[in-house]
């Protein structure tokens, strides 16, 4: 079997247990391409194997959909009481760097994904004696991660933003759209940035402690609210605001387009009914469960799927290990070429799945799929 076929099982999976201190979780490289896989490392109290696996396999499918060499892989960590904050979470990051280390040097990238920044990146680097710039077989980065990586921190975002424009636009839409926005993190705030500097509505924000919606919401005074986490200060909101506590209550705004840019199975087969919105995109990873996009699909909405549209941040990353960025730019227009790169294949893998969405019932998404695939094998 050829490295860029799809595979239906992980191509391995490692139980972390802890070197030198306990840690539970699990790193899952889906496929190998070219002795090279990558994907971010999250750290959730409810994080499991199978959704580290799915993760990777998500991983999979961007890098195939980008045209990019190399494959998914995942890490996940459980958080707990005692290993998320202060120096006990210092300790868990060097721990994890300790136990990845022979990952990290023999071709396995681990960036950050939810609940990791990138200051516990920097921890697990140092710790596994990691530097991103020197590889064997490859060209040395001329620049350290940081300086690469950190300006382009609104990139996934930016991708999220173009693959709504162009779903939009495929549907016939030239006035102005009312938009929700699920979660408020560091992809949900570029992308409420985004809309509404190309002139769209944002009218809901929802955050762990609820949605926040008016007939037009100041995004940049929520930004300045809201931490890194993506936890906004309700205790500064403007006045004129609506607060829902009801869960899922983002669901039931009255909204053209909604961006799903938080948890897992935030859209899900008990929830899906109550969807108003008819374009649908998904900002984060694993944010509907297939029965969800079944539903959605029979309702005559269209959904463009995270492997799509959330491609910037894993896309930039696997450009410089995989050396496609041409680094004898200058940092602006380095930073520009990216931005650039990770627009134009999200369109285009936008339209190519709507046109095929179009032209034949079923998910689009494996038809896609399978025609990078061949393109990659070229």
């Amino acid at each position: 079997m050829s490295d860029l076929e799809d595979p239906h099982q992980p191509a391995f999976t490692v139980h972390l247990n802890g070197s030198g201190a306990p840690i539970k979780g699990w790193v899952v490289v889906d496929t190998l391409v070219d002795g090279l896989a990558m994907g971010g490392t999250r750290m959730t109290t409810a994080v499991s194997e199978e959704e580290v696996a799915g993760l990777a396999r998500d991983m999979t499918e961007k890098f195939t959909l980008a045209g990019l060499r190399i494959g998914g892989a995942k890490a996940g960590i459980v958080a707990t009481d005692t290993n998320a904050d202060g120096a006990n979470r210092e300790q868990t990051f060097r721990t994890f760097g300790r136990t990845v280390k022979p990952l990290l040097h023999g071709g396995i990238h681990l960036g950050i994904d939810m609940g990791v920044t990138p200051a516990d990146r920097a921890v697990f680097f140092d710790e596994a004696g990691y530097d991103p710039r020197y590889r064997l077989g490859a060209p040395d980065m001329p620049i350290d991660w940081r300086t690469y990586y950190e300006p382009l921190i609104d990139c996934t975002g930016h991708g999220v933003g173009v693959a709504a424009l162009t779903a939009l636009e495929a549907g016939g839409r030239t006035e102005p759209a009312k938009v929700a926005i699920q979660g408020f993190g560091a992809v949900g705030r570029a992308v409420a940035r985004f809309l509404e500097e190309r002139g769209h509505v944002i009218v809901a924000v929802a955050d762990v402690q609820g949605t926040i919606s008016a007939d037009r919401l100041p995004v940049a005074d929520l930004v300045a609210i809201t931490d890194e986490f993506g936890r906004i200060d309700h205790s500064r909101l403007p006045q004129h605001v609506t607060v829902s506590r009801e869960s899922d209550a983002w669901l039931d705004v009255d909204a053209d387009l909604l961006v799903l840019a938080a948890q897992k199975y935030a859209l899900n087969a008990e929830n899906a009914h109550r969807l108003r919105a008819r374009v649908v995109v998904e900002g984060a990873n694993l944010a509907s469960s297939a029965e969800a996009k079944e539903k959605v699909a029979a309702q005559g909405t269209v959904l463009v799927p995270g492997v799509i549209a959330n491609i910037g941040g894993a896309g930039s990353a696997a450009l410089a290990v995989t050396r496609v960025v041409p680094f004898d730019l200058g940092a602006e227009a380095r930073k520009q070429w990216v931005f650039d790169w990770v627009a134009d294949r999200v369109r285009l893998n936008t339209r190519d799945l709507l046109e095929i969405a179009a032209a034949r019932p079923g998910n689009p998404l494996p038809e896609l799929l399978a025609a990078r695939r061949q393109e990659l094998h070229r």
